[in-house]
């Protein structure tokens, strides 16, 4: 199996996942909460999977954070590939979906970030501009040029336990910088960390 093929197949399994991953939906966020923020690491960090990555923060609340790094793509699927390993109609589909490393948590669980002109089963809002759709009809909508107008698709999230990023951050590890559409979904994922480290709140 070569390697595209296999993480093809690695796709498939993560949107297999989603079909039973039905997301609470986030509440408001509280004070001092990075929930809908972007998280950029700092050259403190050191450790491969994290170094140099921009994470859209989902949730951070007193139970913990998680999110989905947005700059580290590792290949593309066929859609119709997807549709096909789903049971869903594929004839005729044409594209790809890029597949991104969303962190090390769950790494055969996937997630689609996207913009809020199409809702469906399983959707969040994040933020009132972006959501998060845990159910594979979002493949189905997208083939039928009736997706969301923009989409990141990732294997994998990145997660922390109560007061955990609170303390990452305290040391430096972390910066926090305003959500942006575009450094989200774009395909320039080279000039993220640099884009999101010039966007950083700079706490007085």
């Amino acid at each position: 199996m070569t390697a595209r093929l296999a993480l093809a197949a690695l796709s498939l399994l993560a949107l297999a996942a989603l079909q039973a991953a039905a997301q609470e939906p986030p509440r408001a966020p509280e004070p001092g909460s990075l929930t809908g923020q972007l998280l950029v690491a700092t050259q403190a960090i050191r450790e491969p999977r994290f170094a140099r990555t921009v994470i859209f923060m989902v949730r951070h609340d007193e139970t913990g954070a998680f999110g989905v790094i947005v700059n580290r793509p590792v290949g593309d699927s066929p859609l119709a590939a997807l549709l096909e390993g789903l049971g869903l109609e594929h004839e005729g589909v044409t594209g790809r979906v890029r597949v991104h490393f969303g962190g090390p948590v769950e790494a055969r669980r996937g997630f689609v970030l996207h913009t809020l002109d199409w809702k469906g089963r399983g959707t969040v809002s994040v933020d009132g501009v972006i959501g998060m759709t845990t159910s594979p009809e979002i493949f189905r909508a997208l083939a039928a040029g009736q997706g969301p107008k923009r989409h990141l698709f990732a294997l994998g999230y990145a997660g922390w336990a109560p007061g955990q990023l609170e303390a990452e951050v305290g040391r430096g590890s972390w910066v926090s910088a305003p959500p942006d559409e575009a450094l989200v979904f774009d395909d320039d994922a080279a000039t993220k960390w640099q884009r999101a480290t010039d966007k950083q709140v700079i706490r007085l």
